[in-house]
């Protein structure tokens, strides 16, 4: 287990340290202040020290709650009030070695009633979030992070609990196509009648069987693979527009495509993040999952390729509806950088890798042509449809700003982070540390860290006073993962993964 030791810099120095000016360079402020910026070590201490900050916050005034608001320093429960921030904060906690929080959390979640709550519960964030973060505790906890729990009870819940959440769930599954309701209703276990989506479908599989694999209870891989095969076929012919590119909608009734839109963007981006990662889980029950993987990495490369006119020195990926391209993308769309790099990895396959390093080399620019070092939240580059008052911005970054939001997401830092292990290039660590200082810089308020109004603006333009909990699972994960030291739950150099991380960026043990 790698442990970073303590460093100068401490929590309550950290936010003023790196409250930088974007033109300045980083490394210049750290010389004779007991910290060293260019060293990997020092860096990894300090987004160690941002979880310690978010978590004290969290803890003093939201816990057990599903949120803090840091501005105000109140709470809320969107994830239907089980501590979603607790559990989604745990296997971060862990890699980072951080025992006291790890234990908080450890005590904590064998007290959640999971088949209870007053609110809607989305089958999908539930899947990510909770049961993503309680199982991969239970593989750290039952391999080489076992040292760090000083209850073995409570390990033990995690499993328990995994189970107890996965059969309130389940009644979702109960429909004529085996396809799930994704908005439950548990007081009454009805559902909103609405129709389901790609990736709230398509993204469940990789913890339920999980579960299955850690339980021995073979039923709950069953019932989304059953749903999942509908996406790896999809109908009718016209919802394919190009070969492994599939539509949004899916009539939970009928198992059929609605509709031929989509991309790598929210709503539909995960769908194709699980394909691949199901086969580094097991190679010899989702070779299947791997084909279709390819077929939409090779169409994504043929058809959704877009280079800006006034940048076409820069590559994005266009959404699309039917086979008419559209040049909108996403900050939520940036992972996709990673998963070409991943895939190509694990296929050894170079000409994903290349693709993929040049849509990180693209989501990079969306960061540093901003007023804050942050990308926003939804960009186009469609020429004929640049805003007069961006036009300049346009012409010089290559993309203009639709949406100018920043809700503390992961993705571009998510994609550095596979770069980086793919290649050992230091830049994308250094680009990564620019990142975080700029997140920080732009995020940090009162008692924890907001989503902010404005990328463009300096400051960030005010603050949503809201700190998801993917900023604890994701955010601060990968931007700790690549300055950390050498560990079995890293992403592989070589293309053989001992672990694969769920889209919550929780680790699992490969089933292997």
């Amino acid at each position: 287990m790698t442990r970073i030791k303590s460093v100068v810099l401490g929590t309550a120095i950290l936010p003023a340290v790196l409250a930088l000016p974007k033109t300045t360079p980083t490394h210049a402020h750290y010389r004779g202040r007991g910290y060293d910026a260019n060293s990997t070590s020092d860096r990894a201490q300090a987004v160690v020290d941002v979880f310690r900050t978010a978590w004290g916050g969290y803890y003093k005034y939201a816990f057990p709650h599903d949120e803090l608001h840091p501005v105000s320093n109140s709470f809320s429960d969107s994830r239907n009030a089980w501590g979603a921030s607790a559990v989604d904060a745990l296997s971060t906690a862990l890699v980072m070695g951080q025992k006291d929080i790890v234990n908080q959390i450890l005590d904590y979640i064998p007290t959640i009633d999971y088949t209870k709550t007053a609110t809607e519960v989305s089958l999908f964030e539930t899947t990510i979030r909770y049961l993503g973060g309680m199982l991969s505790g239970y593989d750290f906890l039952t391999g080489p992070l076992s040292d760090l729990a000083d209850n073995k009870n409570n390990v033990d819940a995690l499993l328990k609990q995994s189970e107890t959440l996965a059969n309130a769930l389940s009644y979702a599954f109960e429909t004529p196509t085996g396809i799930p309701w994704n908005n439950l209703f548990f007081t009454s276990r009805s559902n909103d009648g609405s129709a389901n989506g790609l990736a709230t479908v398509g993204t469940l599989v990789l913890e339920w069987t999980r579960l299955s694999d850690l339980s021995g209870n073979t039923s709950y891989g069953a019932l989304t693979q059953k749903a999942e095969s509908y996406l790896l076929n999809p109908s009718p012919p016209s919802s394919e527009p190009w070969t492994g590119l599939v539509g949004t909608d899916i009539n939970v009734t009928t198992g059929q495509f609605l509709d031929s839109t989509g991309g790598w963007v929210g709503g539909d981006d995960s769908f194709y993040e699980y394909l691949i990662k199901m086969f580094i889980y097991d190679p010899s029950r989702f070779a299947t999952y791997r084909d279709r993987w390819i077929l939409a990495a090779d169409s994504t490369i043929s058809h959704l390729t877009s280079h800006p006119s006034s940048r076409p020195d820069l590559t994005f990926v266009a959404m699309y509806n039917g086979r008419n391209p559209s040049l909108i993308s996403q900050h939520l769309a940036c992972f996709d950088g990673g998963n070409f790099i991943l895939g190509g990895q694990v296929l050894g396959v170079q000409k994903y890798i290349n693709y993929g390093l040049q849509l990180v080399d693209g989501c990079h620019e969306t960061y540093i042509a901003t007023a804050t070092g942050i990308g926003p939240e939804v960009f186009g580059w469609d020429s004929k449809r640049v805003p007069a008052d961006q036009a300049e911005f346009f012409n010089k970054s290559g993309f203009y700003i639709q949406n100018p939001t920043y809700d503390l997401r992961p993705e571009v830092l998510e994609s550095f982070y596979y770069a980086y292990r793919a290649t050992g290039d230091p830049k994308y660590q250094d680009w990564a540390w620019e990142g975080f200082l700029a997140i920080n810089a732009t995020t940090r308020v009162g008692s924890g860290y907001s989503n902010i109004d404005n990328v463009n603006v300096a400051g960030g333009g005010g603050y949503g006073d809201f700190q998801e909990s993917f900023w604890f699972a994701e955010v601060l994960k990968y931007a700790y993962l690549i300055q950390a030291a050498e560990a079995e739950w890293q992403v592989s150099k070589d293309g053989k993964n001992a672990w694969v991380f769920n889209t919550e960026a929780h680790p699992f043990k490969v089933a292997s």
